[in-house]
């Protein structure tokens, strides 16, 4: 039956996805009949009494005028990946890139369960549910691994997450927060212990943004008392909100999904970059049926340049959020795109 088949075998209505339930642990693995997918994995790290943010991100995407070519080397699929670390009292915020077609041993995405691998960058999950990463930079490595804490929060309606009026507009899409993060990270030869808190996305979609979308804005964060926040916006070239959403989970499990004009996200402070110059909202306030929060970047500075992999120039890293008393409650990432120029996916 149609309602029983894993989410990457679904019959399509009018070109598009149609929404079904997820099916685990396969819908942690790769569903390369859809045109673009990523797993994302971020979170803050302490170590020798200093802080940390990172981020990893493998992309798949499908490249549709190549699916019926028989050379072995036809790039039917492609996979990305980016690697950031923001060294907070160092001010600083490093980052790398790669891309390959898939295959040759060189770059895989696994249908069975997640398992990514990019040349010697690699995520991936045990049966026990701990995922795994592991990078390796010329200025910075991650060897980490995350511990499920609390269950899968499953965004939309039951992992069907809209983000557009149109039907088409819209993706499969679960998030695993309050991770407990651990392992080593090193920068500039030095090695770190570090332990802390993440966040993973999983997220695919054969179409998912609305043509008179620019970009988006969306956050992810542990809040400190185990409750997650997810909220995003889709963004028009004039700066006003085409879609939204997100959701909120309790401490005590109580999940609250925000229809489509819950969520507003309103500039507090911007920062201008000096590569793209593009203006950033490094501080926002964002209203939700959860609560107001106060959103801050710990560095204005965590703009990546990826033009040599997706081609694109956004916004993302950590951030601390306060609630309207202007107490810190959490931290997680903040990622911003279109800003420096439309996003294309």
């Amino acid at each position: 039956m149609l309602w029983g088949l894993p989410a990457a075998l679904l019959a399509r209505h009018a070109g598009a996805l149609a929404p079904a339930p997820l099916v685990f642990p396969r819908d942690h693995g790769a569903h390369p009949d859809t045109r673009i997918e990523w797993w994302y994995i971020t979170g803050r790290l302490e170590a020798a009494g200093r802080e940390f943010g990172f981020q990893v991100t493998f992309f798949r995407t499908r490249v549709d005028r190549t699916q019926d070519m028989q050379s072995r080397f036809a790039a039917r699929q492609l996979v990305f990946a980016h690697a950031a670390v923001t060294d907070v009292q160092g001010r600083r915020l490093l980052h790398d890139q790669r891309i390959a077609r898939e295959g040759f041993e060189v770059a895989s995405a696994a249908t069975g369960d997640t398992r990514l691998r990019l040349r010697d960058w690699s995520l991936a999950r045990a049966d026990s549910g701990v995922y795994w990463t592991r990078v390796e930079s010329d200025e910075f490595s991650l060897d980490l691994r995350f511990t499920p804490t609390q269950p899968m929060v499953l965004q939309g309606r039951a992992g069907w997450s809209r983000k557009g009026p149109a039907p088409q507009q819209a993706s499969f899409y679960y998030s695993q927060p309050q991770l407990a993060a651990a392992g080593t990270l090193s920068l500039s030869g030095r090695r770190f212990e570090a332990a802390g808190k993440a966040w993973l996305d999983h997220e695919w979609s054969d179409e998912l943004l609305n043509p008179n979308a620019v970009g988006w804005d969306w956050i992810g964060m542990n809040l400190h008392d185990g409750s997650a926040l997810t909220a995003f916006r889709l963004r028009r070239a004039d700066g006003s909100a085409l879609w939204d959403g997100g959701s909120f989970r309790s401490a005590n499990g109580r999940l609250s999904t925000f229809d489509p004009g819950t969520v507003q996200f309103t500039p507090q402070r911007r920062w201008t970059s000096t590569l793209s110059r593009a203006e950033y909202p490094v501080e926002w306030s964002v209203r939700t049926l959860a609560g107001t929060y106060r959103v801050a970047a710990v560095l204005d500075d965590q703009e990546l340049d990826s033009r040599a992999s997706t081609g694109a120039i956004y916004w993302e890293g950590l951030s601390r959020l306060s609630d309207a008393q202007g107490r810190t409650v959490g931290a997680g990432y903040l990622e911003m795109t279109g800003y420096a120029q439309r996003l294309r996916l």
